[in-house]
């Protein structure tokens, strides 16, 4: 009966330490990264040029493409810097006193999974 107990207990053991190993955590990779947004097509007045430029929807798909145009895993975490709004007139004098505007000097923190860190070992991470 005293070998039955002992052997179980030997048998559970393992498995209680294996199971009781720490997880590894996914390392990441950051990279800051600068860009501009592209003005709008057609001219507008001054205020709505503008309100284009620097709508959020706009906005929002310009700095997610900035971290995904990195290749493939890249994903936005947080904007540093919202950039600075820069209106040029149109030319032609059709279009006098409109304006095309957009964004410069967008500063977004980008972040992707490194590579080996996890998944690629069987039972690993």
């Amino acid at each position: 009966m005293k070998f039955r107990s002992l052997l179980t207990s030997l048998l559970i053991l393992p498995s209680l330490f294996a199971l009781s190993r720490p997880t590894l955590s996914a390392d990441y990779l950051f990279r800051d990264l600068m860009g501009n947004t592209i003005p709008a097509t057609k001219c507008a007045a001054k205020d709505g040029a503008e309100a284009r430029a620097t709508d959020t929807y706009t906005v929002d798909n310009f700095r997610k493409r900035f971290c995904e145009v990195q290749g493939y895993g890249w994903n936005l975490v947080a904007e540093k810097s919202p950039g600075k709004l820069i209106c040029n007139e149109c030319e032609g004098a059709a279009s006098q006193g409109k304006f095309q505007c957009h964004l410069e000097d967008i500063v977004v923190t980008c972040k992707r999974l490194k590579p080996g860190s996890v998944g690629l070992f069987p039972g690993e991470g």
